[in-house]
C-alpha cells in the first residue's frame, strides 16, 4: 500500500531523515552547527526552499519535462529552481537580519549546491511521488534536516563545558556525535517504511 502524505512527512523528518540516514548536506550541517541561532536560521531557509522547490519541481516534471521527453535535463531544471529559490531567500534574510545573514556567510549561497536539496528533489521523481507525496517529503526533509542541525547546534554549545580530549576538538567529536544521533535516528527505522 503506497503510504499517505502525512505518513511520507513524518517518515521524513524521523525515519528517513535526508542528514542522518540518507548523509545528504553534511558539509553546510557540520560547518554552521557551531552557533544555535545560525543553525536554525538555516534550517528554516533550507526548508522554504526544499517545501517550495519540491512542488515547483514536481510540476515542472510532471507538465513539462516528461511530456516533452526531456528527462535528460532534469539536473539542470532543478538546480535553476533550486538556486532562483536560494536568491530570494537571501535576498530576505539580508533585509530582515542582517547579522543572520553575516553570520550564514557563504553557507547560505551554497544551499543552492546542497546535496539534501538536490537529492530530496530526486527522489520525488524516482519514488514517483505525486503532488501532495512530494509537497509533504520536502516539507519534512527541510524539517527533518533542521532538526538535524538544530539539535547538533544545541550539543556542541553545551560541549563548550565539557573536556574534549585536545585529539577530537572540532570536527572530529561533531563527527562522533552525528553517528550517534544517526544511530539514534536508525531506532525510528521501521515505525513508518518508505522507500
Amino acid at each position: 500500500m503506497e503510504p499517505g502524505p502525512i505518513a511520507i512527512f513524518f517518515a521524513a523528518i524521523f525515519t528517513s531523515n535526508i542528514l542522518l540516514v540518507n548523509f545528504l548536506g553534511m558539509c553546510s550541517f557540520l560547518s554552521i552547527s557551531r552557533e544555535l541561532k545560525a543553525s536554525v536560521g538555516l534550517g528554516l531557509a533550507v526548508t522554504f526552499v526544499l517545501t517550495t522547490t519540491s512542488l515547483i519541481a514536481y510540476l515542472l516534471n510532471q507538465y513539462v519535462l516528461v511530456p516533452l521527453e526531456m528527462e535528460h535535463l532534469r539536473y539542470i531544471v532543478f538546480i535553476v529552481v533550486i538556486a532562483a529559490f536560494v536568491q530570494l531567500v537571501e535576498i530576505v534574510i539580508e533585509r530582515i537580519s542582517p547579522v543572520l545573514y553575516v553570520n550564514l556567510g557563504i553557507f547560505l549561497p551554497l544551499i543552492t549546491v546542497n546535496c539534501a536539496i538536490l537529492g530530496s528533489l530526486l527522489f520525488l521523481v524516482i519514488r514517483e511521488y505525486d503532488l501532495w507525496q512530494s509537497l509533504a517529503f520536502g516539507a519534512g526533509s527541510g524539517l527533518g534536516w533542521m532538526l538535524a542541525i538544530v539539535a547538533l547546534a544545541g550539543i556542541r554549545q553545551r560541549m563548550k563545558y565539557s573536556k574534549v580530549p585536545a585529539a577530537l576538538e572540532g570536527p572530529g567529536i561533531a563527527l562522533i556525535i552525528t553517528g550517534l544521533m544517526s544511530l539514534a535516528f536508525v531506532g525510528f527505522s521501521g515505525m513508518i517504511p518508505i522507500q
